[in-house]
């Protein structure tokens, strides 16, 4: 019988690397399935979506809503963030008091953080910057301010910045408390239904090993960390992997669908895409 063989991308980071640990450290029963991991930035992953390239991908619900029709959104793996979420800094000191008008750093224009940056003031410049480097472009000069995703989040003010509006606030207000819905993980549609189900399972599985199992998973996570220690890790692992990762629910669907309904509603996405999830 021949080998069943998938590639599981996602980003090289500590959240995501929590998700993944039950399959990195074996302890997942694959039922067969050879399973490789690739690593790559949010944006590249989002780039090599719309290639169809991986079978099981992370990306950006920005992406998705161009996506839908070439893969489906798989029931876990969501990073939301609950009254919190991507950042918008400038220098200390000085830089813009506001969004509005000014030139600004993003890690890439198909992420959430950018979309919901659009939906929170569409009056601005930009500048594509790697996620990683957006702290250095606004403290040289070469953005007015930079939003800030991944371990960003936890260590600007040590970098001589201070924070114009954290979008995941905005959100929860805006949304009288939902969730704001950055990434999740989806399975090319292609591979049938018996193949996307034990998929679906064993990287759901993958997250409860993890979540049951948080010190050795965290300790494993920290080497994505970028220099954060431990407890940030355990911070920044907390923030972005919890029960609506193993789970959507009721009030993930509902984030999810009001994020794609108000950008759809301002033209920042092509179609209405509904909030499906593959069995």
């Amino acid at each position: 019988m021949p080998e069943t063989r998938i590639t599981v991308a996602h980003s090289p980071d500590s959240d995501d690397a929590f998700m993944f640990y039950g399959l990195a450290s074996n302890n997942v029963d694959t039922g067969g399935i050879v399973v490789d991991q690739v690593l790559a930035d949010i944006e590249t992953l989002n780039r090599a979506a719309f290639d169809g390239t991986y079978e099981v991908t992370a990306v950006s619900f920005h992406a998705y809503a161009h996506l839908a029709d070439k893969y489906a959104l798989l029931a876990h793996g969501a990073s939301m963030g609950d009254n919190y979420g991507p950042i918008v800094v400038a220098r200390a000191g000085s830089g813009p008091q506001g969004v509005k008008g000014s030139r600004i750093a993003i890690p890439g224009t198909l992420t959430t953080a950018y979309l919901t940056l659009r939906l929170y003031e569409p009056d601005f410049d930009y500048v594509v910057v790697p996620f990683d480097e957006i702290q250095h472009a606004v403290l040289d000069g070469k953005a007015e301010a930079g939003l800030l995703i991944h371990e960003g989040q936890l260590t600007y003010q040590d970098e001589g910045l201070r924070k114009i509006v954290d979008l995941g606030e905005w959100w929860s207000e805006r949304t009288g408390g939902l969730p704001l819905p950055l990434g999740g993980n989806i399975i090319r549609r292609d591979l049938g239904p018996d193949l996307i189900r034990k998929v679906s399972k064993l990287l759901h599985d993958s997250i409860a090993y993890a979540l049951s199992h948080r010190a050795d998973a965290v300790k494993y996570a920290e080497q994505f960390g970028r220099g954060l220690d431990r407890e940030k890790t355990d911070r920044f692992v907390g923030m972005y992997v919890n029960e609506l990762t193993l789970g959507y629910g009721e009030r993930g669907r509902q984030a999810v669908e009001r994020l794609m309904t108000e950008s759809f509603e301002k033209g920042l996405i092509p179609q209405r895409v509904p909030v499906e999830f593959a069995v």
